[in-house]
């Protein structure tokens, strides 16, 4: 095994774990393994109990962060300034490490023209490519497309969209943080967005006749 001194860090050599334990009980400390998966293995004459205090000590001052799931959402024709704002937050959630949902969301008769919604997921997928790598494809689920992304390793992101200023962002806030149910619209919401279409249809033909 590789035996470190673990009062002054230095290498002492390689030795025969017999050889290391004599080392470790003549100074009244532990030899104690560091890295088990190597070849030679690495071990530390330390005091064992003050190892431990050292190791929480650390883990309280760099404490491991959690990662969460973030969310974009998209409507079909969305602008193009909005789609750019949209990209800039997602790209924001994936530097921090945080996976990201990506839904788009169809209303009333949208659910004709399906076909558009998944164009616009393949186009962010392949916006958020120097990201993010994706792992559940866009799948329809009722009246919402979902598409799962995970962010590549921190040294292969590269972000293709401008920052943009705070004052941007106002009005396009998304949660954070969702349950699965979040993601599915509500049947009193679907009518309603029909109702709303149906009324359009019902102003045109008025003006028509007028």
């Amino acid at each position: 095994m590789r035996v470190v001194d673990g009062a002054t860090n230095r290498q002492i050599g390689i030795m025969l774990t017999s050889e290391a334990l004599k080392v470790a009980r003549a100074r009244g400390v532990d030899l104690v393994e560091v890295a088990g998966d190597v070849s030679p293995p690495v071990c530390r004459i330390v005091d064992y109990g003050k190892f431990k205090y050292d190791q929480k000590k650390k883990e309280k001052e760099h404490p491991k962060r959690v990662n969460k799931i973030k969310e974009v959402k998209f409507r079909v024709g969305i602008d193009p300034h909005d789609y750019e704002i949209k990209m800039t937050r997602g790209e924001h959630f994936l530097s921090h490490g945080d996976k990201l949902r990506v839904q788009l969301m169809f209303r009333g008769r949208q659910m004709a023209h399906q076909e558009i919604g998944m164009d616009l997921m393949e186009k962010v997928k392949r916006d958020l490519a120097t990201m993010a790598h994706v792992d559940m494809e866009p799948r329809k689920a009722g009246r919402n497309i979902t598409m799962m992304l995970s962010p590549l390793p921190e040294h292969m992101r590269k972000r293709k969209f401008t920052k943009l200023n705070a004052d941007d962002f106002e009005g396009h806030e998304d949660e954070e943080d969702h349950h699965d149910d979040d993601a599915v619209e509500h049947p009193d919401d679907a009518d309603h967005d029909e109702d709303e279409d149906a009324g359009d249809v019902e102003e045109a033909s008025e003006d028509a006749k007028a």
